[in-house]
């Protein structure tokens, strides 16, 4: 299991710089899938719904996707956090975070899956490639990073939908606020 992260500054998708760790709060680092991911935008709903409420806990949201720039720029326009582009897998591998067929094919990811779609449809949002750069079969990977690089807490998804809830995540900060 990953123990420390050092300091590395990125570019999101929009060319914001973004800090990691950053000095003055907790970072959630969410590892999702491809641009356009219907199971992945489902989650990601989730959390801008309660963003307002992750930001006052002092967290704050880093998210990556295995695809280029321009292949997210058309999904994650709105999102009201860092989105960041990692199409070659490289930050995705310093992670552990990996890709498995088990990610769609786990009993436990049909319900989103058909949710996420069936969402994206209603939505009437760009469908996906049906050959997205780094593939399908990602697994998402949750990591609550301290303002030291202190991996603070993590998950590693067994399927496309198991990753920290947005009540999982303020958990985990409380916990790691009261025993600072």
């Amino acid at each position: 299991m990953l123990e420390r992260v050092d300091v590395r500054d990125l570019i999101t998708v929009t060319g914001e710089p973004v800090r990691v760790p950053d000095p003055d709060r907790l970072v959630h680092l969410q590892f999702r899938r491809f641009a356009g991911c219907p199971v992945c935008n489902l989650h990601l709903r989730s959390v801008v719904q309660r963003h307002e409420e992750i930001v006052a806990a002092g967290i704050r949201e880093v998210v990556f996707f295995h695809s280029s720039v321009d292949d997210l720029r058309p999904y994650v326009a709105d999102l009201p956090f860092a989105v960041v582009a990692d199409p070659e897998k490289r930050v995705y591998a310093e992670f552990g975070v990996e890709s498995s067929p088990r990610s769609l094919l786990d009993p436990r990811a049909w319900g989103p899956i058909l949710r996420g779609v069936f969402t994206a449809l209603v939505q009437r949002r760009p469908y996906p490639s049906l050959m997205p750069h780094g593939g399908r079969t990602g697994l998402p990977a949750d990591f609550l990073i301290a303002s030291d690089g202190r991996v603070l807490a993590s998950k590693y998804g067994e399927h496309v939908y198991d990753q920290w809830s947005v009540d999982e995540l303020l958990a985990h900060a409380r916990v790691k606020a009261s025993t600072a």
